[in-house]
C-alpha cells in the first residue's frame, strides 16, 4: 500500500499521508527536528503510525 499521495485539491499538491491530511514535509521537519517517531505519534500526529513516518522518509529518495 502506497501511503503518501498527491492531490491538488489538498494542500496545494504538497505530498501527505493516505487516509490524513498531514503532509510529509511537516513529518520531515520534525524527524529534522530531532523528535523521535513515538514523540511525532503521541504528541503531534496521533493518527500515524510508524510506518507513515517511514514512508515519508522514503520520499528523501
Amino acid at each position: 500500500m502506497n501511503r503518501i499521495t498527491i492531490d491538488a485539491r489538498i494542500h496545494f499538491g504538497k505530498p501527505y499521508v493516505v487516509g490524513t491530511r498531514i503532509t510529509v514535509q511537516g513529518i520531515l521537519e520534525l524527524v529534522e527536528a530531532g523528535i523521535s517517531f513515538p514523540e511525532i505519534i503521541q504528541d503531534y500526529y496521533p493518527d500515524l503510525v510508524v510506518e507513515d513516518i517511514h514512508a515519508c522518509l522514503q520520499t528523501l529518495r
